[in-house]
């Protein structure tokens, strides 16, 4: 299993030179949020899509 900063300077690595901070930054964002839905599913910390359709219906 990678490193957060692998995972990182591997994604930066793929982007092109003339890439400008904010979409680096985007980027590590995103990639950061994968990695937390991950660790989550892992965990068993997740909903049903049904159990989540009822939240949204609650609104």
């Amino acid at each position: 299993m990678q490193t957060a900063k692998q995972e990182a300077l591997e994604a930066i690595q793929r982007l092109p030179d003339d890439v400008d901070t904010k979409e680096i930054v985007y980027r590590l964002y995103v990639l950061e949020n994968i990695r937390r839905g991950q660790q989550d599913a892992a965990e068993g910390k997740t909903q049903s899509a049904e159990e989540v359709l009822k939240d949204i219906q609650s609104w």
